[in-house]
């Protein structure tokens, strides 16, 4: 019985067999007469199909395949998707696609399924919803008030915030940085943190450069340098100049990383490169950097701000004829700076008025602007070249450079590098600092002259010492190369440093400083923050001065002088003197840290051995007085009194107080050494008058000198 039950169970797996063997037949036999038909259809319909490769979309017609093994091959693969574009994928409704770049088309013989080629369809763009509309409208509706002639820059932002609350990235990108800075919207933290979270995780490098500056600062959220360098470091790899900067000057100063000079050197070369590009023949805009306790303390001091009032006078004098106010007002508004914004319409305007009256400056600076092109002016070499020639014929040498330029590149006339070498030269023995510089380029490059890299340095270093900024960076080119001089690593990121921190970013800088002195601490405060963690010094003093006179409230007074004490840190090590005093008074005092006697005598050391400040000299002069943190000293301290008098006339009379009182107390410890004198030696002036006694005596000494001055000056009988 089981023998016959396994026989028949044999018969029927043999007969299925048999029946799936014939069916497979059939269904080749019609696939190869499907396949003949859809090659025909392919072939009909291929000028419709489009694959998109690397540089956008690029129309290819595919070819019957006709090899009987190529069909063969195409049937033993199961499925195949290749894809070398960033589109997002197609939706679930549409044809499975294949993608592919084309070049890499012919050589592929696989494809999926029992087609020999997937169409790739194109699935219609989704229709815009209700808030996406609204969002556009008010995006849309916000630029043109931007870009009007009548800019109405509140309610502009006011509809971009309604379009970013609507999730419109572009108005989201605006927005968070007018949150953060207070800039036409009031500060925000919270809500800018929002839209950068969103922004960030889509790829915004301006976003995540931003979210690293917050983590860097504290600010909106708690401190974390880690997080800061996990997002300046995206932002960085993706391209952006500010998130390099941030990254260069980490590296540079050993900020959360080890310091590495090569790894400054090849965020800073980056970001220099890009300003190198923008720097036009001007030179590049002007940024004025104020530190805020330079300011307080010599009110007079010049900051290079241009004060309203005599602005006003230089245009009223322009608007009479005056040719010099006109040719001053024009390259103020052609480069901006000084609190002025670039403005080459009103530049225009002023050098045209001059240029009619027959000033060469006018002239070649017309000759710039048309060399450059603008879109108040249309690039042209003839009319460039008629202004220059105009001017170099007045002896002008800014248009003596400029037909140099012409000569040297080619310019609406053939190139001629001895004409070129000879205006350049006339204009470099007047000091014209673009003239300095393109010999350097001349005589680096062996154009019409022998290759000469010490004198290319040595005009490259006029150039860098008149402020050029091309003059930094070709010797920074040359320091980080090595050529013609020794490599020094150390050289070239400071002077990269110095190229990168003249990009239009800079210009935030003046910006803190106009909402200071309107009142605006908190965006002033944001701002210097900001820029602090780009490297700039001015930046890091101010934001400490903030912190130090307490005029914020973002954080408590301990948190507060903790940080002041870590901006004047950054700001002593970039070489600024009074913040390494002030370093000096934190440990000293205890402001922020605990009380350091020897640290804050270092401190004051450095400052005075660096810079012989007269302030470092006269605390180091107290210190060896009282033994606090250095060896009691009654000889150094008189010394170091000395050479604070000598460095600073402001330093004369406390140090005549200080000397005064250095005399009595030494005389006093002299006295008391000796054992006939035991009156002297049981006066102990401390149990007497208390632990300020030195203070009771520079009073009355204070008040002994002012009686007598008094009684010198009472009219004599």
């Amino acid at each position: 019985m089981r023998k016959g039950l396994i026989v028949w169970f044999l018969i029927a797996i043999l007969s299925l067999s048999w029946l799936d063997h014939v069916n497979t037949l059939h269904q080749n036999k019609d696939s190869n007469d499907d396949d003949e038909d859809d090659s025909d259809d392919i072939e009909t319909d291929s000028s419709n199909r489009h694959i998109r490769g690397h540089d956008g979309s690029n129309q290819v017609k595919f070819k019957e395949v006709k090899d009987e093994s190529t069909k063969s091959n195409l049937k033993d693969t199961d499925s195949l998707t290749m894809s070398l574009n960033d589109d997002p994928p197609l939706s679930s409704t549409s044809v499975p696609s294949l993608s592919l770049a084309p070049s890499l088309a012919d050589e592929t013989s696989d494809v999926s399924g029992e087609n020999n080629v997937l169409d790739e369809i194109e699935s219609p763009p989704a229709e815009e919803t209700e808030e996406e509309k609204r969002a556009n409208i008010f995006y849309e509706t916000a630029m043109k008030l931007l870009n009007s002639s009548k800019s109405d820059k509140p309610r502009a932002y006011n509809l971009l915030l309604d379009s970013a609350k609507l999730n419109n990235t572009k108005a989201m990108e605006m927005v968070s940085q007018a949150l953060i800075f207070g800039d036409n919207l009031p500060i925000n933290l919270p809500l800018a943190i929002n839209f950068l979270t969103i922004l960030s995780e889509q790829g915004n490098t301006k976003a995540q450069m931003f979210l690293g500056f917050l983590y860097a600062s504290g600010l909106g959220v708690n401190a974390s340098q880690a997080k800061a360098l996990l997002y300046y470091t995206f932002a960085a790899t993706g391209g952006n100049p500010v998130a390099q900067m941030a990254i260069g000057y980490r590296h540079w100063a050993g900020i959360s990383v080890i310091p590495s000079c090569e790894s400054a050197l090849n965020y800073y070369k980056k970001v220099a490169k890009k300003v190198e590009e923008e720097v036009s023949f001007s030179g590049g805009t002007a940024i004025q950097r104020v530190r805020l306790l330079d300011e307080l303390e010599n009110p007079g001091s010049y900051t290079g701000i241009l004060d309203d009032d005599l602005l006003q006078y230089y245009q009223f004098l322009a608007d009479k004829g005056d040719v010099h106010a006109q040719v001053g007002l024009g390259q103020l508004h052609y480069q901006g700076g000084r609190g002025v914004e670039q403005d080459h319409a009103r530049a225009l305007n002023y050098f045209l008025q001059a240029a009619e009256a027959g000033n060469a400056n006018a002239m070649a600076f017309l000759g710039k602007m048309y060399l450059e092109g603008s879109s108040v002016v249309q690039q042209s070499n003839e009319t460039a070249l008629k202004y220059f020639k105009m001017a170099a014929d007045k002896g002008n040498s800014v248009g003596q450079s400029g037909l140099g330029v012409m000569y040297l590149y080619g310019k609406g006339v053939e190139k001629d590098y001895q004409k070129a070498f000879k205006y350049f030269s006339q204009a470099a023995s007047q000091g014209w600092v673009d003239g300095q510089l393109q010999l350097g380029i001349m005589y680096f490059n062996g154009l019409g002259v022998p290759k000469d890299y010490k004198t290319a340095i040595k005009y490259f270093t006029m150039a860098s010492q008149s402020g050029h900024v091309l003059g930094f960076y070709n010797l920074a080119q040359i320091h980080a190369s090595g050529t013609g001089i020794l490599r020094s690593c150390s050289t070239a990121v400071e002077l990269f440093k110095n190229v990168a921190e003249r990009g239009n970013w800079g210009t935030t800088l003046m910006s803190a400083h106009t909402d200071y002195k309107e009142g605006r601490i908190a965006e002033a405060f944001i701002k210097y923050s900001f820029m602090a963690e780009l490297g700039y010094e001015q930046a890091q003093s101010n934001a400490a001065f903030i912190l130090d006179r307490g005029e914020i409230e973002f954080f408590a007074k301990n948190e507060s002088l903790a940080r002041a004490l870590m901006y004047w840190s950054r700001s002593a090590a970039q070489g600024y003197s009074i913040a390494r005093v002030k370093l000096g008074d934190y440990y000293y005092y205890g402001y922020g840290t605990d009380i350091d006697y020897k640290t804050a005598a270092a401190q004051y050391r450095m400052a005075s051995d660096l810079q012989s400040n007269a302030q470092a000299l006269f605390n180091l002069g107290y210190m060896h007085e009282q033994g606090l943190g250095l060896k009691k000293d009654f000889h150094l301290a008189k010394r170091y009194y000395d050479m604070a008098a000598d460095s600073s006339a402001d330093a004369h009379v406390p140090v005549a107080f200080a000397r005064l009182k250095l005399a009595i107390v030494y005389g006093l410890e002299s006295f008391k050494q000796y054992n006939w004198a035991r009156l002297a030696s049981h006066v102990n002036a401390t149990k007497i008058l208390g632990p300020d006694w030195d203070l009771y005596l520079m009073t009355a000494l204070a008040l002994l000198l002012g009686l007598v001055v008094y009684i010198r000056r009472m009219p004599q009988p």
